[in-house]
């Protein structure tokens, strides 16, 4: 059929019907026909869609860092760190007359702010139906790590320029050694732990670590025999006054939480504290120290036993000197000797696994006071290996010994190093992890729709106009069942 004959037919049923529709109007709506309204269909009011709240994205802050006043050997201040956490191998390498890197000082711009999510309805004990709550995020917890600059108080000095060099991260653990030459320098000389019990005291949640020798010409290539006799004397107690006043030194500082690496690197041949001569009495000489150290009121240390990874001398189980006074398993851990892949490093006795296995079935949380680059040079897969399993087992804390040849910020020897240890540390602290920007699920947002057709009448049979004829009447017409006159 013709569109326009389509259209003749229509009209001529709308008006036939309207007729119908006003006959039987004319005869009132006890006559059986009345007309349902509805609301005015030119104009319905539509249901605002309901706004689906999002959380406001996480502001991220660069931390920034203050060289200390006073602070000597202060490295000269370099271009800003790129916006990639990856640097170059170039810009890594760079360092300045003195040998040490210049310190990178990157701007870090907040975001804007994000507004509020509107509040749709008041607050209630449980979720939206449909939107899964999001759970609160436990802060993300980053294993302490620093490393040893200088054994003065040019280490102190170092340690925000090395973290501006990493992007703001934050260096929990500040590590030095006392000097081994004399008893007077293993007491704690005035002078030398001043200002690393002042950066430890300026935040709650920082570690001072300090190595001490147990005898005092420790590098100077004391015989086995002489090394065995001064064993003895120190586990008679003989030395024990030694280390009751480092002990007072370190609690009159205010830095009576300090992690003590008592006698490092035991079961090796370097030191006049080693272990090898007589491991029975270097034992009981540990106890001594311990106890004595233990002894001073006011107190709180930790003692860390750190052999060598690997036999070396002798395997370092022999020296342990037992769960009492040991608080701490760590382990120096070099990439040595030469050939020798990471893997090797975790499998060979008394290694990587062979550490943290003892410490798990002694209890005792492990730590990396020595670790970086040696017999294999620039060694990118070393860093990336150690960097991650340092991430996996999450030792208490550990401190790349930052000076050639082990280094990476110190040392422009190991750019390709260099690059793997920035790129992973870049920018790390203990923080929130970020919250998700949008909820978990989403509930559609309600289309609009027009007003609901209103219910028919009781007993009453709605007559299908069509639209047009319902517009002018204003609404649709229902015909009740007794419409027809009774006896008429």
């Amino acid at each position: 059929m013709a569109a326009e004959q389509r259209r003749t037919r229509v009209r001529r049923l709308a008006v036939g019907a309207a007729a119908v529709a006003l006959a039987t109007l004319a005869c009132g709506p006890a006559r059986g026909v009345e007309a349902v309204r509805a609301a005015d269909p030119r104009a319905p009011a539509p249901t605002p869609p309901v706004p689906v709240p999002t959380a406001p994205a996480a502001a991220v802050q660069t931390p920034g860092t203050t060289v200390p006043a006073g602070a000597q050997a202060v490295a000269p201040t370099v271009p800003a760190v790129p916006a990639s956490p990856a640097a170059t191998a170039a810009g890594v390498a760079q360092t300045t007359a003195h040998g040490v890197p210049p310190a990178a000082d990157p701007s870090a711009v907040a975001p804007a702010a994000v507004p509020a999510a509107p509040v749709l309805t008041p607050p209630a004990p449980t979720p939206p139906v449909g939107v899964a709550a999001v759970p609160t995020v436990p802060p993300v917890q980053v294993p302490a790590f620093g490393a040893f600059l200088a054994s003065d108080s040019r280490g102190v000095a170092r340690m925000p320029q090395l973290s501006r060099w990493l992007g703001g991260a934050e260096l929990r653990v500040g590590h030095t050694y006392l000097p081994g030459g004399h008893w007077s320098d293993i007491e704690g000389a005035p002078g030398f732990l001043e200002a690393w019990a002042r950066w430890r005291n300026e935040k709650p949640d920082r570690m001072l670590v300090l190595n001490v020798p147990l005898q005092e010409r420790n590098e100077a290539g004391v015989s086995d025999d002489e090394v065995r006799r001064l064993l003895r004397q120190g586990a008679a107690g003989e030395f024990d006054h030694h280390f009751r006043a480092l002990a007072e030194r370190l609690v009159e500082l205010k830095a009576e939480d300090t992690v003590l690496v008592l006698g490092w690197e035991m079961n090796g041949t370097t030191y006049t504290h080693r272990c090898g001569p007589d491991p029975e009495s270097w034992k009981k000489y540990w106890n001594r120290i311990v106890t004595t150290m233990r002894s001073v009121p006011g107190q709180k240390f930790r003692f860390d036993f750190a052999p060598n990874r690997g036999r070396d001398a002798v395997p370092w189980t022999e020296c342990y000197p037992g769960d009492d006074t040991v608080d701490i398993m760590g382990m120096d851990s070099y990439d040595q000797p030469t050939g020798i892949s990471f893997d090797e490093q975790i499998r060979e006795p008394y290694g990587l696994q062979a550490q943290v296995d003892f410490a798990k079935a002694h209890g005792k949380p492990v730590s990396y006071p020595e670790w970086g680059l040696f017999r294999n040079g620039d060694n990118a897969e070393y860093m990336r290996r150690m960097l991650a399993w340092m991430d996996e087992h999450k030792p208490l804390y550990n401190t790349l010994t930052d000076y050639c040849p082990h280094g990476v910020w110190q040392c422009s020897a190991n750019p390709r190093a260099s690059q793997v240890y920035r790129s992973v540390l870049f920018g790390r602290a203990d923080e929130p992890a970020p919250t998700p920007t949008e909820p978990q699920t989403q509930a559609p947002a309600p289309q609009p729709t027009g007003p609901a057709a209103p219910a028919s009448p009781k007993d009453c049979s709605p007559v299908d106009l069509g639209s047009w004829v319902e517009y002018w009447l204003g609404g649709k017409l229902c015909v009740r069942f007794d419409w027809w006159p009774q006896g008429g």
